[in-house]
């Protein structure tokens, strides 16, 4: 029998059971579909997370300093930490490119007739912001910007002049900018923080990153200010930026040793957190995720085209066998894990960039 023949049988078989091969046909588009759906919709959320993991910036550490020291009538004496943090991270600048402090102050800011203690906003249909939004303020070292993918598109940085003068200086990201000063340059205007005076001497570019736009909506004041001007507790979480991940596990294990001596046990405690983790959790989590709804979907379509096709083919309800579908299910349980975990962690251990470029 040549393949024409094949064909002309075939087809003559498809043609005499019109429905029994209507209903097969519609079955293998349903199939079909749905693993295509579920592919693109997983695929898609993987792509948004890798976005916004690109947006805050991956190889990062956050260090969590608590210190308790009180004197007699206990006011809270607790030692500044971030100094001695901020010079034993220069030192290691062959692999750190910076440290800041990652705090923020609840302070009313105002230009004008611009208040962020009246704003209001909303979500439209769309999901999308309507308004305006208060900025948060943040506190940040000169290396602030590197350390949260930022870079100045009008006026200057921090400085660490800033920093050392008490200087009463911001930098506003892009759409803070734009709720105070419209199309205005803010460069060299004042706002007032908590009834104090502040020049704005820079402002940042946008950047759109998913839930990242957030660090738009933002200014940042040198964090040699929260108790000497704002009157606020000290700092103590902090963000240090690793060149690669390749060295995140040594500079972290730097870390641990100078926290170690620094900071005695009697008076406080530290904390190290490998932000690069969080990426490999997520992508973990949706793998298992699609794992489990491609099985799930499987087995209800196997359910679906047993009994149809049984009842079109021998007039007869066939159900799959509990140990075929378990075994199934298994099957497809161990191929999602092997073939998507693997990449994932692969993934990781690349800058956001590259991963989202790999093939």
């Amino acid at each position: 029998m040549n393949i024409q023949q094949a064909v002309k049988m075939a087809w003559k078989s498809i043609w005499g059971k019109k429905g029994r091969s209507a209903l097969t046909i519609l079955g293998i588009f349903i199939g079909i579909a749905a693993v295509m759906t579920i592919v693109s919709v997983m695929e898609g959320m993987k792509q948004e997370t890798m976005k916004q993991f690109e947006a805050m910036g991956s190889n990062r550490i956050t260090v969590s300093v608590y210190s308790w020291m009180y004197d007699e009538e206990g006011n809270d004496i607790s030692r500044d930490y971030f100094p001695d943090l901020y010079d034993y991270c220069t030192g290691l600048s062959e692999y750190v490119l910076g440290i800041t402090p990652t705090g923020w102050v609840d302070a009313t800011v105002v230009y004008g007739t611009k208040s962020s203690a009246n704003m209001e906003y909303s979500w439209d249909n769309n999901g999308n912001l309507t308004g305006d939004v208060p900025p948060t303020l943040y506190y940040g070292s000169d290396q602030y910007a590197v350390c949260n993918n930022l870079s100045i598109a009008k006026g200057r940085d921090l400085a660490m002049l800033d920093m050392e003068k008490y200087n009463q200086v911001c930098v506003m990201g892009a759409k803070a900018a734009g709720t105070f000063f419209g199309a205005a340059d803010p460069v060299g205007k004042e706002i007032q923080v908590n009834g104090n005076n502040f020049t704005v001497v820079g402002v940042y570019y946008q950047k759109d990153g998913g839930t990242e736009s957030s660090m738009d909506d933002m200014a940042e004041i040198p964090y040699s200010l929260d108790r000497a001007i704002l009157e606020t507790d000290y700092l103590t979480s902090f963000t240090v930026k690793v060149d690669t991940s390749d060295h995140m596990d040594s500079v972290m294990a730097s870390l641990e040793l100078f926290l170690a001596d620094t900071i005695s046990s009697t008076v406080g405690e530290y904390e190290l957190e490998n932000g690069n983790s969080a990426m490999t959790e997520s992508t973990e989590e949706m793998t298992s995720m699609s794992v489990v709804l491609g099985g799930i979907i499987g087995i209800l379509l196997g359910f679906g085209l047993s009994l149809v096709l049984g009842k079109a083919m021998y007039d007869l309800i066939l159900l799959p066998g509990a140990l075929v579908t378990a075994g199934a299910f298994g099957f497809s349980v161990i191929i999602g894990i092997v073939f998507g975990i693997y990449p994932a962690v692969k993934a990781s251990n690349l800058q956001p960039v590259d991963a989202l470029r790999a093939d």
